[in-house]
């Protein structure tokens, strides 16, 4: 039976914050660029401490980009910091060009992803972002659960050579997972073992699922239930083994169903492992203004969203 006792709510810009502290502390490689936001990204403590090794660019993300790309030349690793959308869509053409293109090692940190941005709107609240990133060649894409998760993901990803993209969110959400958890990039955590139906789950999305699992649980349907925090490079063993074992998929993302991480796993069972499969998460819409709470709800992204559709899953393959 799942059971995980949350002591408190954080939120993993946070994470990245003080896995940024620690990394200023540990490696002397590591510097930090920021467009502007340097409270939103939680960089204070690690330019407190490291002032030579901050670069604030400004309004200029496009810029930041090829600086970091530049850095790298010296042997440095450059974290840059500032909303999703202008880590993505705002300079995609500098991360393929100067980044992916000549696998530079930076590391594309990004704030404020989803609708859980909230008040601020469809303009900011970007919806495509991993998609984009993981269709680039070169390209790691990591989207972590929590406060702890994104702080050992932080960690982590100064020790990989190669760029990276990690995505990270603005409101408070409950830390489940244990602070000496031991983060592996594209190895996925596999929360819970159920024979019924599998579910999939990145980043806010997984404790709603562990929530959903909980609730379908009581009703007798019992759930595997997975955490994919490296989105690329995808772990398609645990996929392929959870999905020979239940036979039913769904997958929960806050993201656009197309081109996110419910796309990468379907095409990951209908080539191994083919077996019916539901989507949670954006519908081919961009957002809105809303309460991070008042927008989940609204777009589908909830609890009960994730029960319904592993009940018509776990349906369509009782038909089948």
């Amino acid at each position: 039976m799942l059971n995980f006792e949350i002591k408190s709510s954080n939120d993993t810009r946070s994470g990245f914050g003080d896995g940024l502290s620690e990394l200023g502390r540990t490696n002397p490689r590591v510097v930090a660029l920021c467009a502007d936001l340097v409270g939103s990204l939680k960089m204070d403590t690690f330019i407190k401490e490291n002032p030579d090794r901050f670069f604030q660019i400004g309004i200029a993300e496009a810029n930041m980009m090829g600086i970091a790309a530049g850095l790298t030349i010296g042997g440095y690793i450059p974290f840059t910091g500032t909303f999703a959308n202008f880590s993505t869509g705002r300079v995609y053409d500098q991360i393929r060009q100067s980044i992916a293109y000549s696998d530079k090692n930076v590391k594309i940190c990004a704030s404020h992803a989803g609708l859980t941005l909230g008040e601020d709107g469809a303009t900011h609240q970007i919806l495509e972002d991993v998609g984009m990133m993981a269709m680039l060649p070169n390209m790691t894409v990591i989207n972590p659960c929590d406060y702890n998760q994104t702080k050992a993901a932080t960690i982590a990803i100064a020790a990989h050579h190669g760029p990276v993209y990690l995505r990270f969110g603005r409101p408070k959400v409950p830390v489940f997972t244990a602070p000496d958890h031991k983060f592996e990039i594209g190895k996925a955590w596999h929360i819970h073992q159920g024979s019924d139906v599998t579910i999939i789950a990145t980043g806010h999305l997984v404790w709603k699922s562990i929530e959903a699992a909980l609730i379908l649980e009581s009703e007798g349907i019992t759930v595997d239930l997975i955490n994919i925090h490296t989105i690329k490079p995808l772990d398609v063993k645990a996929i392929v083994d959870s999905v020979a074992k239940t036979g039913a998929v769904v997958t929960a993302e806050e993201h656009q169903i197309t081109g996110g991480l419910g796309s990468m796993v379907a095409q990951v069972i209908a080539t191994h492992q083919p077996a019916p499969i539901e989507f949670v998460g954006v519908q081919d819409s961009f957002g809105e203004s809303g309460t991070p709470d008042q927008l989940m709800k609204k777009y589908g992204l909830e609890k009960e969203n994730i029960v319904a559709a592993a009940k018509k899953v776990v349906a369509r393959k009782v038909m089948a």
